[in-house]
């Protein structure tokens, strides 16, 4: 579950209180307004000094191929990168840097911050945040003891045509390119849970089934709660899918539910992928060597989540929000699980 803002600052305090950060010392950030911040990151200057110092920290057990490169400018690189999906050649000239070096900077900078997310990307474990998650979810929607959304989260990606095989293995139930991640998110649409990184081919069901937080929640370690699911997901004992058929009242008024509910991971993609530009188009991929993306999208995720709890409106809509994709079900026949069809008919 995400932490509460006074619970974030001490982790800061606790980070810094291990380094020399010195808050004194010229920043590259310092010479741009709030205007200009937030329109070249689309973060605000108080968010922005959290994540670098927080990366300045853990840098320092990082062997860097560049070391006269300081921290904060591998940070604006990279966080130039995020926002617009390329690195702006005013913020490189201010740096100093090449644009041949960004690749190795922004890769260096998305394994730091992909590595801080068992700090800022947490599931609800204790019974008091389970209890809380579950409840402000049937205050929403009316479904009782849900912790969170689960979907696939497709990013575009460039494939070579010449490989036949490589590039099917990349093309969706949308028909473009892409990899794909598990997300689970809140109600508020802070980010719970973000695994794997496949070819978009990949089934979710097959993901969820190989998944930690598949297997966690389906093996009883998280009690008796659900999370919702799309049509491309097995309805079992902890997933709730909507009903394909509805046949009384009770099964329409679920499904609105379900609609209602699934919306706001729909809304988060959205949100995030406006904020990090990046995501909408994450280059030329290859199969068997998906950890450079993986560690882009984790990192995404935690400046999310960062950037939630720092109140950061992202940036205004432009044209239509990407729909949720429709996933396909395996073809292995699965039995029934009696409990989650009693679930679809206990909507409130």
């Amino acid at each position: 579950m995400a932490f509460a803002l006074p619970v974030w600052f001490v982790i800061q305090e606790e980070l810094l209180g291990h380094g020399a950060a010195d808050h004194d010392a010229p920043s590259f950030f310092d010479e741009l307004d709030d205007e200009a911040l937030f329109q070249m990151f689309h973060l605000t200057r108080p968010c922005i000094a959290f994540i670098a110092d927080s990366v300045r920290i853990r840098m320092k057990k990082v062997t860097l191929k560049n070391p006269e490169l300081s921290v904060d400018a591998m940070v604006m690189v990279t966080l130039n990168y995020y926002a617009h999906g390329v690195c702006s050649t005013a913020i490189l000239e201010k740096v100093g840097m090449c644009r041949s070096d960004c690749p190795v900077v922004i890769n260096t900078v998305s394994g730091v911050i992909a590595g801080m997310s068992d700090q800022f990307i947490s599931f609800p474990l204790i019974r008091e945040a389970k209890a809380n998650v579950a409840f402000k979810i049937q205050k929403f929607c009316g479904i009782p003891n849900v912790l969170g959304i689960l979907a696939p989260a497709h990013f575009k990606i460039r494939a070579s045509p010449y490989e036949k095989d490589t590039f099917r293995s990349f093309v969706n139930t949308l028909c473009y390119t892409s990899v794909v991640s598990q997300i689970i998110c809140d109600i508020d649409g802070n980010i719970l849970s973000v695994e794997k990184c496949c070819v978009g081919s990949t089934l979710e069901q097959e993901m969820w089934d190989s998944s930690f937080k598949g297997r966690e929640m389906e093996e009883e370690l998280h009690g008796p709660y659900w999370v919702i699911g799309g049509k491309g997901y097995n309805l079992s004992k902890h997933v709730l899918t909507p009903v394909s058929e509805p046949a009384h009242d009770n099964e329409v008024r679920f499904n609105e539910a379900h609609k209602k509910i699934h919306n706001v991971m729909r809304t988060m993609l959205g949100s995030m992928k406006r904020r990090f530009r990046c995501l909408m188009q994450l280059g030329y991929a290859q199969e068997g060597s998906l950890d450079k993306k993986s560690n882009i999208i984790k990192a995404c995720s935690v400046l999310h989540n960062i950037s939630k709890k720092f109140s950061v409106p992202p940036p205004p809509v432009a044209g239509k929000i990407e729909p949720l994709h429709p996933g396909k079900k395996p073809f292995v026949p699965v039995e029934i699980n009696n409990e989650a069809l009693k679930a679809r008919t206990r909507t409130h």
